[in-house]
C-alpha cells in the first residue's frame, strides 16, 4: 500500500551534505519525492512508498547521517501520496520557515587535505578544498538558507568539472555541495607588501610567505572569519618587534602549528587535548609548555600554558607546510581592542603599521568569527572565546518562551544573545563593546540573528545588564525606548548563575557561586564573589567576599599594588604599609612615582568604591608576590598568578562572619600570606594556597546555605576557570551532597552573560503577563 510522509529536520543540517544523504539513502530504499532547504535553515523532506521501503528510509535516516550533521528534533507527518515519480533535491524554499540551527564553520576534512596533499587531484597544492561536510559555512553566509548563490562563494560560478562533480550523486562529498571550488573556478591567493605591491599569487605566494616567515617577517593573512598576523614563533627579535607594533607587551599569542607529531614537541599532550585538537570546530586549546620547546618565551610571557591549534583550512596548511619550524604565530589581525580586519580596506588602513607583508585572497567575508579559545580546568573543558565552530550553535531552554528575546550582554569579552520559543541563540564573540567597533557589532550581530530567525520586535522584549553606563545597557534601552517595548536589567551575576542553569535546562533552586572581575551591585557596590540561592525569577544574596576598597577606582583596576595599599589600609598604617612595601620591593615596582604615589593611593582609600570582587583579591595576591604590577589585559593578574603558582597541601585558615550573609574575610587571606612569606615559604606555594584558600571559604558558606532540596551548586564567572580555586569550592562541599556544575558550551566569563540575562527575562516577562 503507498503512503506518504512529511519530515521536517532541525538541527545543524545545511551545510553539512545532509540534502545529497537524504537523495542517496531515498534513492536505495525507492522511495520517491523529495528534500529541500527551508527558510530559518531546517530542512523538509517528502517520502512516499511502500510501508517497508519508507521503514527502510527511515532506519538509514537514524544510523547513516553525515558525521558533521546534527538532528535535535525531526517530526514526522503522515500526508496524502502526491504520486511523485523518482526523487529530487529542489530548490530551496523561500516561503516556508522552521527554525533551526545555521551552520557553523567547519575545519578542513581529512579526505580533502588528502587531495590537497596529493600531487595526482586536480585539487593538489589548492588552498580553499572544502566538500559537503567541511569548509566554511557561517563566516560566508548572506542570508538563509545555505544556498551556493546566499553565500559570497556566489562569486565564483562553477567549472564544468566542478559542476559535473555537483550533479553527480555518486560523489558522495561534491554531489549538491555549495561551497565547492577548483583551481580553476576558485578564489585566488596573492601576496602583497606593505605597500599593496605584487609580490606573487597562488600556491607560489604561500610558498613565499613560508620564506618570509622564516626570514623573519610578519604576515597578515586573511583567513575564512577574519585576518591573522603570523610570523616565527622561534624568533625573539620578531616577537618583540610584533608586540611593540601591536602594542601588546605581555598578551600571549597563539601558535598553530603543522600535525600532531610537531604539536607533542611543543606542549603536553593527552587523550583529550588530541581529540580538542581533532575535532571538526578546531579551537585554540590551552596546553602546558614542554620544557624543550622550541617556543620563544615571549610568546606566552611569564605562562605555562600556550594557546595551540591544528590548520583549519588547507590555506593554513599550506603556509605552515612551507615554514622550516612547522608552525607559527597565528595571531588576531586587528589594532588593539578592536574587531579583526575582514577586508582588505580594514586591512590596508589599520594593519600596515604591524606587518610587512599581506597574503589574501579574493573570497569576501560575510560575518567576522575569531578562533574559539578553550581550557582545562579540573578535567573539564572551558570555553574562553566562543567563536569559530561553535557559533552560531544554539541550547534548547528549560522553558518556552512567552515573547522573543533580545539581549545585549555586558562589557567585556562579550556576546549577544536572541530567544524565541525554547531556543536562545549567542551571536559570536564580540569583543569588548566600550570600543567603538565592536559596540557597533553587537547590534549588527543581534539584527542578523533576528532577522533569519524572523523576529518580530514590535512583540520582543529586551534584557541587558544593570550596570547604567554600559555602553551595552544604553544600546539597549535605545532599542526599548525607539521600539516602545519592555526593558529588563538583570543584576550581572544573576544572569552569570542563570545562564549556566539555562545550559543545563534545569528549571530548580540553585546554590549560585558567582566570581569575576567586576560587576553591578544592587547595594550601589561592585560586586564579584557572590553565593546566591538563585532562581530564574529572583535571587536572594546569602554570601559574599568581604568589600575592599579600589583606591582611584580604575586605577585600582590597571594596577593592582593599589587594591594590595587598599586591603591593608583597613589595619595597617600608613608608615607601616611604606615599610613593608619598601621591604617587599613593591614601592617602586607598583608605584611609577614611587613612595609618593603610594601615599596619595592611601589617601584615596575612604572616598574609594568599594568591592567583593574575587578578581581584585587575586590582582592584590598578585602584586604581593610580585607576580604582576600591571594589568595590560583583561585578568593578566589572575591569569599570570595561577601560573606561577605550584600546589602544596597547605591551607589557611579562613575566617568567616555571619552579619546576616556570610561573609569570607579577605583581608585576612592576604595577611597570613604576608606572614608566609616573611617565613620564607616559597611565593610559587603561596600563590596556590591564597587560590584554594579562597575557593574553600567560598565553598564553605555555600554549604552552609544550601538547603535539603538544593542539589546542584553552579559555578560562574570569568574565575570560575581557575584550577585552583575550583579545587577549594569542590573540596570544601564534597560532604555537602552539592555537585558542582561549571559552564560547557558557552564562556564562563562574560562571553555567556547574555543567555542568562535572557531566561530571567524571559521568567520575569511571564510574571507580569
Amino acid at each position: 500500500m503507498l503512503r506518504a510522509v512529511k519530515i521536517v529536520v532541525v538541527g545543524i543540517v545545511q551545510g553539512v551534505g545532509f540534502r545529497p544523504f537524504i537523495y542517496r539513502i531515498a534513492s536505495r530504499s525507492r522511495v520517491n519525492g523529495y528534500v529541500k532547504n527551508v527558510s530559518g535553515s531546517a530542512v523538509e523532506i517528502h517520502v512516499e512508498g511502500g510501508d517497508e521501503d519508507i521503514e527502510n528510509f527511515l532506519r538509514a535516516f537514524n544510523e547513516e547521517k553525515p558525521s558533521a550533521a546534527y538532528v535535535e528534533s525531526f517530526q514526522i507527518v503522515e500526508v496524502p501520496p502526491q504520486g511523485y515519480r523518482g526523487f529530487e533535491i529542489l530548490e530551496s524554499d523561500l516561503q516556508t520557515h522552521r527554525s533551526s540551527i545555521i551552520p557553523p564553520d567547519i575545519s578542513i576534512c581529512e579526505d580533502c587535505l588528502r587531495e590537497v596533499l596529493d600531487p595526482s587531484s586536480r585539487f593538489y597544492l589548492y588552498p580553499f578544498h572544502s566538500c559537503a561536510y567541511c569548509g566554511p559555512r557561517y563566516s560566508m553566509i548572506e542570508n538563509i538558507p545555505y544556498d551556493r548563490n546566499n553565500t559570497s562563494m556566489k562569486d565564483f560560478p562553477l567549472c564544468s568539472k566542478c559542476i559535473s562533480e555537483y550533479k553527480d550523486p555518486e560523489n558522495i562529498r561534491r554531489f549538491h555541495a555549495q561551497g565547492i571550488s577548483c583551481p580553476e573556478c576558485g578564489p585566488k591567493v596573492t601576496l602583497y607588501t606593505r605597500d599593496y605591491e605584487y609580490v606573487d599569487e597562488g600556491y607560489n605566494a604561500l610558498k613565499y610567505s613560508g620564506k618570509l616567515i622564516d626570514e623573519g617577517y610578519i604576515i597578515a593573512v586573511k583567513g575564512i572569519g577574519g585576518y591573522h598576523i603570523a610570523t616565527s614563533a622561534t624568533l625573539d627579535d620578531v616577537i618583540i618587534r610584533l608586540r611593540s607594533r601591536k602594542k601588546r607587551p605581555s598578551k600571549p599569542f597563539a601558535v598553530m602549528v603543522l600535525d600532531l607529531e610537531t604539536a607533542s614537541k611543543i606542549v603536553q599532550l593527552n587523550n583529550s587535548a588530541i581529540e580538542l585538537l581533532q575535532s571538526k570546530e578546531r579551537p585554540i586549546v590551552l596546553l602546558e609548555i614542554r620544557e624543550d620547546s622550541r617556543v620563544s618565551s615571549l610568546v606566552a610571557p611569564s605562562l605555562k600554558h600556550l594557546g595551540i591549534f591544528l590548520p583549519y583550512t588547507s590555506l593554513h596548511y599550506l603556509l605552515l607546510n612551507n615554514i622550516s619550524d612547522k608552525f607559527a604565530i597565528m595571531t588576531s589581525g586587528n589594532p588593539k581592542d578592536e574587531p579583526m580586519c575582514t577586508d582588505e580596506e580594514c586591512a590596508r588602513k589599520k594593519l600596515s603599521e604591524f606587518v610587512d607583508y599581506f597574503l589574501v585572497h579574493n573570497r569576501k567575508i560575510i560575518n567576522r568569527v575569531d578562533d574559539s579559545v578553550v581550557r582545562f580546568t579540573r578535567g573539564r573543558v572551558m570555553i574562553l572565546r566562543r567563536g569559530r565552530g561553535y557559533a552560531p550553535n544554539w541550547v534548547k531552554l528549560p522553558i518556552k518562551l512567552e515573547k522573543p528575546v533580545i539581549a545585549f550582554g555586558a562589557m567585556l569579552q562579550s556576546a549577544g544573545a536572541v530567544g524565541f520559543d525554547d531556543k536562545a541563540v549567542l551571536t559570536q564573540y564580540i569583543g569588548d563593546v566600550d570600543e567603538y567597533h565592536c559596540f557597533r557589532d553587537l547590534e549588527y550581530y543581534l539584527n542578523l540573528l533576528i532577522k533569519n530567525y524572523r523576529i518580530d520586535l514590535k512583540s520582543s522584549i529586551i534584557a541587558a545588564d544593570a550596570h547604567p553606563r554600559y555602553p551595552s545597557t544604553l544600546l539597549a534601552e535605545e532599542w526599548a525606548k525607539k521600539r516602545s517595548i519592555k526593558l529588563f536589567k538583570i543584576q550581572h551575576h544573576w544572569a552569570h548563575i542563570a545562564s549556566v542553569m539555562a545550559e543545563y535546562c534545569l528549571d530548580e533552586e540553585v546554590v549560585g557561586v558567582a566570581i569575576d572581575g567586576l560587576g553591578y551591585g544592587l547595594d550601589g557596590t561592585l560586586w564579584g564573589g557572590e553565593i546566591m540561592r538563585t532562581k530564574y525569577y529572583e535571587f536572594e544574596r546569602v554570601g559574599h567576599l568581604e568589600l575592599q576598597p579600589m583606591p582611584g577606582g580604575e586605577y585600582a583596576v590597571r594596577y593592582p599594588s593599589r587594591m594590595l595599599a587598599g586591603i591593608l589600609s583597613k589595619v595597617f598604617s600608613e608608615n607601616e604599609i611604606l615599610k613593608l612595601f619598601r621591604r617587599l620591593g613593591i614601592t617602586w615596582r607598583g608605584f611609577k612615582k614611587g613612595e609618593e604615589e603610594l601615599k596619595m593611593t592611601l589617601r584615596q582609600v575612604n572616598s574609594s568604591p568599594k568591592t567583593s570582587s574575587l578578581g581584585r583579591v587575586l590582582d592584590a595576591a598578585s602584586a604581593l608576590l610580585g607576580v604582576c604590577f600591571e594589568r595590560t589585559y583583561e585578568g593578566e593578574p589572575a591569569i599570570k598568578l595561577e601560573a606561577f603558582s605550584n600546589e602544596c597541601n597547605e591551607l589557611l585558615d579562613v575566617k568567616i562572619r555571619n552579619l546576616g550573609e556570610y561573609i569570607l574575610d579577605t583581608t585576612s587571606i592576604i595577611l597570613e600570606a604576608i606572614e608566609l612569606l616573611e617565613d620564607g615559604v616559597n611565593k610559587s606555594k603561596i600563590g596556590y594556597i591564597i587560590q584554594k584558600s579562597l575557593g574553600y571559604g567560598l565553598g564553605i558558606i555555600a554549604s552552609k546555605v544550601a538547603k535539603r532540596e538544593h542539589r546542584y551548586l553552579v559555578l560562574s564567572g570569568g574565575a570560575a576557570v581557575n584550577e585552583y580555586i575550583v579545587a577549594g569550592i569542590e573540596e570544601a562541599i564534597k560532604d555537602s551532597g552539592l555537585k558542582v556544575l561549571v559552564p560547557r558550551s558557552y564562556p564562563a566569563n562574560d562571553g555567556g552573560i547574555a543567555l542568562g540575562q535572557l531566561i530571567i527575562a524571559g521568567h520575569l516577562s511571564k510574571q507580569e503577563m
